[in-house]
């Protein structure tokens, strides 16, 4: 269920175990080793990840509004910074690789630092306080859960990177065929004006606001989003030969890449194979395509004869049906599921993000933050693209209806998937 942060002092103390707690057990399986890993400067190592998530914690609630707290290192605010430049000086975010110090018992001591300094505070802090601080609370535990999709991505990327192909958790039994073929059709959606947007009820990023209203035409969306048997299709189709199909961006992209399949596929012989947190597997062909970037959506519905949904429309659709799904769970990984065999818009949380045509920008009457907080989303608002839904790696009851996630229009490492739109 989707978590409205409690304002009493010991509710917010559990909601804060838990997330921290859970951001631990993903990082257990991996070695100190593979938490060391940074395969491209756009992920970061798990070592790291688990660091910086302490950092805000300790920058933006312990230093401000706990006198009692003592810093653990002050390099660490350097060290673990991202990109909040009215905080500070960053060490570059390409390089955290190569910080084998401070080791990984150091950054567990520093986590438990922080977490025995969040626990004081609380436990101490007056009622007024506590009101005070519980936006900050909610937002730095949202944080730490899109962190959390983050290290699974980011570990998932880098031992790829291994020959051995290393498969760092217990995952479910390998299938090549589990779930029916999914079923076929389209949902319509009259046009009309609509409400897009969070309406201020419970916590949201500032990003999902302020609601407005909007125009959206007459559409239709796929029930449930592309599989790898349609996706390996449009590779057999010669899809990505076809300069036709992508956008010029796309293309050049595609070229350089040497894309000819999804990040992660490989054939070997007739069969088709996908390294997964759990070790290379085979495809599932009625699972959804997956970890595709914005371009390679594009083209595919170029070469459908369809398109790629703006986020209006993806949130009209979305609208009155419960966020469920294939979401990460009690800190389990899983994988993409095929669609199940019922009624009406499949799949449309977890299992894959849904890239969308819209590009990211601010709605009408946006104004980010002044202080550090709002560098959160807002510096972000250009040059790349919205998508929704969630994926398998998303926490369960972090997503909402509103929420927009946004990455450049090549990347791939991201549970990305895709699902067609038509116009009426």
């Amino acid at each position: 269920m989707p978590y409205d942060p409690p304002a009493r002092a010991d509710a917010l103390l559990e909601r804060f175990q838990e997330v921290r707690g859970n951001s631990e057990r993903l990082a257990a399986p991996l070695s100190d080793e593979d938490q060391m890993v940074q395969s491209m400067v756009e992920a970061s190592p798990t070592k790291w990840n688990l660091a910086h998530t302490s950092w805000f914690f300790e920058t933006f609630l312990l230093q401000p509004y706990f006198d009692a707290y003592e810093a653990c290192h002050p390099a660490f605010s350097v060290l673990f910074n991202s990109y909040y430049r009215q905080v500070g000086e960053r060490h570059p975010r390409g390089e955290r690789g190569m910080l084998s110090r401070p080791s990984g018992d150091e950054v567990r001591a520093y986590r438990a630092h922080v977490n025995a300094g969040m626990q004081r505070f609380l436990e101490t802090a007056d009622h007024k306080t506590v009101e005070t601080v519980t936006p900050l609370v909610a937002l730095g535990l949202a944080h730490e859960e899109q962190h959390q999709e983050l290290l699974l991505t980011d570990i998932k990327h880098g031992l790829y990177q291994n020959p051995l192909m290393p498969g760092p958790y217990d995952g479910p039994a390998p299938c090549a065929a589990c779930g029916s073929k999914p079923t076929t059709g389209w949902v319509r959606f009259g046009g009309g004006m609509g409400r897009l947007g969070h309406d201020g009820g419970g916590f949201s990023f500032d990003n999902e606001g302020p609601a407005h209203d909007v125009y959206i035409g007459a559409f239709e969306l796929a029930r449930r989003p592309v599989t790898v048997a349609e996706y390996i299709a449009f590779i057999e189709d010669g899809g990505y030969r076809d300069s036709a199909l992508w956008l010029s961006d796309g293309w050049d992209a595609a070229q350089s890449g040497r894309w000819d399949a999804p990040l992660y596929w490989r054939k070997d012989g007739a069969q088709w194979l996908e390294y997964t947190l759990f070790g290379e597997r085979p495809l599932n062909p009625n699972a959804p395509v997956c970890h595709v970037s914005h371009y390679e959506a594009d083209a595919y519905a170029a070469w459908t004869g369809y398109r790629l949904p703006t986020e209006s429309e993806w949130e009209r659709a979305a609208a009155g049906l419960p966020v469920e799904g294939g979401f990460l769970k009690n800190a389990t990984p899983d994988a993409p599921r095929p669609a199940p065999d019922d009624e009406g818009l499949l799949q449309m949380f977890g299992d894959v993000w849904e890239w969308t045509q819209s590009p990211y920008t601010p709605y009408p009457g946006y104004r980010a933050s002044k202080d550090a907080i709002g560098e959160y989303n807002g510096k972000f608002m250009s040059n790349q693209m919205v998508l929704r839904g969630g994926s398998c790696a998303t926490p369960e009851g972090h997503i909402r209806r509103t929420y927009r996630n946004f990455f450049q229009p090549w990347t791939r490492w991201q549970f990305s998937g895709l699902r067609l739109a038509r116009d009426v």
